[in-house]
């Protein structure tokens, strides 16, 4: 057991609200998404705020890098990572809606071996659900576990972290706030595949670091047509639609010169090439369709290999 005290804004040796309250230590972990970037401050200052008022824990940064105001590429990302994150707080924060009537809400999942804080603009619903669904959730009405704000355009650093550090300090959720229906916290966008002609319609999900594009189809919904299969990019009525003959392969090396589908970290199919950048080979990028369908010339599961561009001379 331990004593945490903050100070008054102007009084004493901090910027911190008074909050004397005996607490235990009920987490060590926080795993931090965002999409502030790391080029400015402000995942150095959420960290600060958390360090001074939980200086026990350990902060993971899972990442800061999602694109500016995407809520659902940040849903997939945090879809991607929760089943690694460690026992503890979950700390989202893609907010486009900041300083709007957009609740802020702590959900507590797995027995409440984890708590998922963040905006409720469906950042947070897909991670809940992969972690077995919301159990009890609360809106973050009470300031008492806020820190002081001239504004209202940084609740990371004003409500969010600061929430997340009392919550590892023992703080209970229904001393946060309103309890909330958990059927009412906003659902995130989650493409779906959908059938039409025989063939299966997809949409690329996330494209890597390396510029390799992550599918919303697992390997499973083609196994029927064998490999190679039919891979179609883009609208077919657009001047830039494409079309190869794409093996499923294990690894980049297996891929050859050419493009593969390889089976990723996650179990989705990714469009690769190996050593090189699909994304820029074949200008794609999140949200754009993909058609697969089995290849005509496909002779029973027999691969083959595809080289993109320009013929030899």
């Amino acid at each position: 057991m331990r004593r945490l005290d903050r100070c008054r804004r102007g009084v004493g040796t901090g910027p911190f609200v008074f909050l004397e309250h005996t607490m235990t230590h009920r987490f060590n972990h926080i795993s931090f998404l965002t999409d502030y970037g790391t080029r400015d401050e402000f995942v150095g200052i959420v960290k600060c705020v958390i360090a001074d008022i939980a200086p026990h824990v350990q902060v993971i940064d899972i990442t800061h890098d999602i694109p500016a105001f995407d809520v659902r590429a940040g849903s997939l990302s945090l879809a991607r990572a929760v089943s690694y994150v460690p026992k503890g707080v979950i700390l989202a924060v893609v907010d486009p809606g900041v300083g709007t009537s957009r609740r802020a809400i702590a959900v507590s999942v797995s027995g409440g071996d984890g708590v998922f804080v963040g905006p409720d603009n469906g950042l947070l619903a897909t991670g809940v659900a992969l972690a077995g669904g919301a159990e009890f959730a609360v809106e973050l009405t009470n300031t008492k576990y806020h820190l002081p704000s001239p504004g209202t355009t940084f609740a990371g650093r004003d409500i969010f972290g600061s929430v997340a550090a009392h919550i590892c300090n023992g703080v209970e959720l229904r001393e946060l706030g309103n309890e909330i229906d958990t059927a009412s916290i906003l659902p995130g966008i989650i493409p779906i595949t959908r059938e039409e002609n025989g063939q299966l319609v997809g949409e690329v999900t996330w494209v890597d670091h390396y510029g390799n594009c992550q599918l919303n189809i697992g390997p499973e919904e083609i196994a029927q047509w064998g490999s190679p299969v039919r891979v179609a990019i883009g609208n077919p009525d657009s001047p830039n639609h494409i079309v190869r003959s794409v093996s499923i392969v294990n690894n980049f090396s297996e891929i050859g010169g050419g493009l593969g589908l390889v089976i990723d970290s996650f179990g989705m199919l990714a469009l690769c090439t190996d050593r090189g950048s699909a994304a820029v080979e074949l200008d794609l990028g999140p949200t754009n369709m993909v058609t697969i369908s089995q290849d005509p010339n496909a002779g029973g599961g027999v691969s083959t290999t595809v080289r993109l561009g320009s013929k030899p001379n």
